[in-house]
């Protein structure tokens, strides 16, 4: 061995041995910080009883205690992950949360990758090194320092890197050739200049980041959700992010990178997740989905309520008080006509209706006694007596019922009447029977934006509610105001309990802190509260949404501070998109920005030579994005006849989980393929699961729908019948395009019958 490789390897092992030095005193400082919060929070929990105040600032830190130390906790992997060495001479390092020495004037021991301090990590080049001499990466296992990749930014280092400028190269490469999980892990120590600069982005308005596969948008979502937390976390603590998914799996699958980036108060949830008390997990067909998810179906809600404002044929003849009387057409006509001319809500305006009808109904009785003989009193006495009558307001109901949305929905998808009624017009005989299903059949996830649209339209008469809740705010701001006064007034008690109140600005806010559920995070109450508006909102894959979808979220940021996430090409969903100006106009009209991401980091140069020719194939000018490495690993094919599927493809996918070691196999087909022959090959392959269950995609071997597949990434990927991929949708190709992109590895393809053109010429 030279004594020049001796000296290097010296210096190495010095400077690694450094690093550990000071990553020792960070998890020091993380043990400390873990230990103190312990402490409180088990002070707190002791603290029980006292008055409604105590209690409440009791909840209050029960629940900044738990937050902090399920941040602390989450960031025990990778605490630090990068160092930058500045022209100054100062050395900053880079990790997950900020770190500081309150003995040396809060000195930073660890700079937060958010910080603004922080961004020349990823963001500096040697045409632009912003003061960064070194860019150090380190390669860490656990609390043991193994390696490192320094970057010296000058001219000559980088006229030898990678052509896409890519930073911390190797160590990125690292990453992307290690095998996959089952669960998705952040980037926070690779995050390269475009994707820096679209997390970085400003809070206001909607963003749209458009890229292709392995692009990395996903990740770049969640970094951008954590991001806006730390930069605007006054205004977005109170109301929110909300980060919406495309199913269950997807969210089981990303659901521990935020907590990894220091931030657990998100709400992760699908559309169909986003009404309380509603479980909408059945299937149904595609086209059906398709049919509820247009914006005709706002006009078909609309027709649906007004058809439950009925008015005699002639006219309904009930018995009060052992007399005959009559709810007259004419009477019920303009009682409608008034309702509707206010605008509320069907159950608001229902309030209306009824009370012109027992107007006409009291003048009906007071004829039959002689309206000359009878007084103010005398009429208000027969009103009140017919609100009590059980037959009148049974009649009364049948005419302009009060409803909830669960019900009108169900009645009006089991009534080809109904529907027939509502849908005059706007759907097709066969459109119409697609939406028909027996009465109450479980709700689905293209429900649930008919169900908010119908909340809306039916609104909710909580006069009697709000009446009781306004008692108890009147009783509740009188204590307060008695609290404050003794607080003001009693000499015993210290100084500092009187500042712990002086920060109430008056009683009415004290009041608030005493009927908040304090111990529930802005996430939490937003997932109980169907009208909550949040401060952000994130949607990944947004191309699938559906117009009726579109509308659920646009009520829930009214703001229209939006961070939407998809690729125009991957669009699956017959009721999803191939252009964002069309989804966003009716909204925003063209205020809305474009960025894009344009570099492929998961899936290598062979594979995304297949899905490029698929692409071109596409009524779409997108151009495929560049992938930063290669495998050697060249995609294969394989044709097995139809009847020989069963007993062949085991062998095929044992031989192929062998070539990915620990690593995850995906074996995809179309759904009508995995339903006939996914239980018998699962049960065939002990390492296989037929993946129904967000757990699923920890194992090594998971049997999906390309559908199903969306979003997610995997060692290696089996298609299976790519042929009828393209054949059973109207959306073939780009769900073939999908299906092809999800390896980070290898991909093979098993085919019956002759293969898609656009693999053909890949595989001649």
């Amino acid at each position: 061995m030279s004594d020049a490789r001796v000296d290097r390897e010296t210096v190495r092992a010095e400077e690694i041995a450094a690093e550990q030095r000071y990553l020792n005193v960070l998890y020091g400082k993380l043990d400390d910080l873990r230990a103190e919060t312990t402490q409180r929070l088990k002070a707190t929990l002791r603290d029980s009883g006292g008055p409604p105040q105590a209690r409440t600032e009791r909840d209050i830190s029960t629940r900044m205690y738990t937050d902090k130390l399920t941040q602390l906790s989450a960031v025990e992997h990778g605490l630090c992950f990068g160092r930058l060495d500045l022209d100054s001479g100062e050395t900053f390092r880079v990790g997950r949360l900020g770190l500081f020495d309150e003995d040396n004037e809060y000195e930073p021991l660890l700079l937060d990758w958010r910080a603004p301090a922080a961004r020349p990590f990823y963001l500096a080049t040697a045409a632009a090194r912003d003061g960064v001499r070194r860019r150090r990466h380190l390669k860490t296992s656990w609390r043991k320092v193994l390696d490192y990749e320094d970057e010296i930014l000058d001219l000559d280092a980088a006229e030898q890197g990678s052509d896409l400028g890519l930073a911390g190269e190797a160590t990125l490469l690292a990453r992307l050739d290690a095998r996959r999980t089952g669960q998705m892990q952040d980037i926070v120590s690779t995050i390269q200049a475009e994707q820096d600069r679209i997390i970085r982005a400003g809070m206001n308005g909607v963003l749209v980041v458009q890229g292709g596969p392995g692009t990395g948008k996903t990740a770049v979502a969640l970094h951008r959700a954590a991001y806006l937390l730390y930069t605007f976390r006054e205004q977005l603590s109170k109301r929110g992010v909300l980060v919406v998914g495309p199913n269950p799996t997807f969210l089981h699958y990303i659901g521990q990178v935020l907590p990894s980036l220091g931030e657990t108060g998100v709400l992760l949830s699908t559309v169909g997740g986003l009404y309380p008390g509603i479980t909408a997990t059945a299937t149904e067909s595609a086209r059906t989905a398709e049919i509820k998810g247009r914006a005709d179906m706002t006009g078909v809600l609309t027709a649906a309520v007004r058809d439950r404002q009925q008015v005699p044929r002639d006219h309904v003849e009930v018995t009060f008080d052992r007399e005959p009387l009559f709810l007259k057409r004419k009477d019920a006509t303009a009682a409608r006509t008034r309702a509707r001319r206010t605008r509320r809500p069907h159950n608001l305006a229902r309030r209306v209706f009824q009370d012109e009808m027992y107007r006409s109904l009291t003048l009906q009785v007071g004829e039959r006694l002689g309206l000359e003989l009878l007084d103010r009193r005398d009429l208000d006495e027969i009103n009140a007596e017919l609100r009590g009558d059980p037959a009148v307001a049974g009649a009364l109901d049948e005419l302009w019922p009060e409803m909830t949305p669960h019900r009108l929905l169900d009645e009006l998808l089991s009534s080809p009447e109904r529907l027939a009624t509502a849908t005059a017009k706007v759907l097709a005989d066969d459109e119409r029977d697609a939406l028909l299903r027996p009465a109450g059949a479980p709700w689905t996830p293209a429900d649930v934006p008919l169900l908010d649209e119908l909340a809306e339209l039916l609104g909710e008469d909580d006069a009697a509610a709000r009446a009781e809740q306004e008692r108890q705010e009147r009783e509740e701001l009188a204590y307060a105001q008695g609290v404050l006064h003794i607080m003001e007034q009693d000499e015993e008690i210290a100084d500092e309990e009187r500042l712990r109140v002086s920060d109430v600005l008056d009683a009415e806010l004290l009041a608030e802190r005493f009927r908040t559920r304090s111990d529930l995070s802005a996430a939490e109450r937003a997932a109980e509260d169907r009208t909550w508006t949040f401060g952000h909102v994130i949607v990944d894959e947004a191309q699938e949404l559906s117009e009726m979808a579109w509308r659920v979220l646009m009520r829930r940021c009214p703001s229209r501070s939006m961070t939407l996430v998809g690729d125009v090409a991957q669009t699956s969903a017959l009721g999803g998109t191939s252009s964002w100006d069309a989804v966003l106009s009716p909204y925003v009209q063209d205020r809305w920005k474009l960025a894009e991401l344009t570099v492929n980091y998961r899936t290598p140069a062979e594979i995304m030579d297949v899905a490029a020719e698929v692409l071109s194939d596409m009524d779409t000018d997108l151009e495929p994005p560049r992938s930063v490495r290669t495998t050697g690993n060249p995609p294969w094919s394989q044709q097995i006849a139809t009847e020989d599927l069963v007993s062949e493809l085991p062998q095929v996918v044992s031989e192929e989980l062998a070539e990915v070691e620990d690593g995850r196999l995906a074996v995809l087909m179309p759904p009508e393929l995995l339903t006939e022959i996914g239980p018998r090959l699962a049960e065939s392959l002990p390492e296989a699961v037929v993946g129904t269950r967000p757990d699923d995609l920890e194992s090594p071997v998971v049997l999906l729908t390309v559908d199903e597949a969306k979003g997610l990434e995997f060692d290696a990927v089996l298609l299976v019948r790519p042929e009828a991929v393209t054949e059973e949708s109207d959306r073939g190709l780009n769900d073939l395009y999908v299906a092809l992109t999800r390896a980070t590895q290898r991909l093979g393809i098993v085919h019956c019958d002759d293969l898609p053109p656009s693999l053909a010429r890949s595989f001649e």
